[in-house]
């Protein structure tokens, strides 16, 4: 007997949940307990359908909101304690906002394909 034949062999049982004996996998009934075996079926993993992305968008783009707020000086009675550069609040804040809403459309998107 070759060895992918006996690999084969092994893949094609399982074990029964009562008695733990070795039996084959197209069995529905354990032919030693007379137990009916319940056949296990896998989902795919990573179905969330897009939930995940629209998440992360709106997540981004709520702390570009709240770094622009803060940065450009709105908040005069809770002013930060360091300079901003312009830079963050023209450019940065800005682009990580549009990233946010770029991911959340992916995931609106996903969503409606399922």
């Amino acid at each position: 007997m070759s060895m992918s034949a006996l690999g084969n062999q092994i893949m094609q049982k399982r074990q029964c949940a009562f008695c733990g004996k070795r039996i084959d996998a197209h069995l529905n009934q354990c032919p030693f307990c007379r137990e009916m075996v319940p056949q296990v079926r896998l989902s795919r993993s990573g179905g969330t359908s897009g939930r995940t992305q629209m998440r992360q968008g709106l997540l981004y783009m709520l702390l570009a909101g709240v770094i622009y707020y803060f940065g450009a000086g709105y908040a005069k009675p809770l002013a930060l304690p360091v300079a901003v550069q312009p830079a963050v609040t023209n450019y940065l804040a800005p682009l990580l906002f549009l990233f946010g809403l770029a991911l959340a459309l992916y995931g609106l998107i996903l969503r409606l394909k399922s």
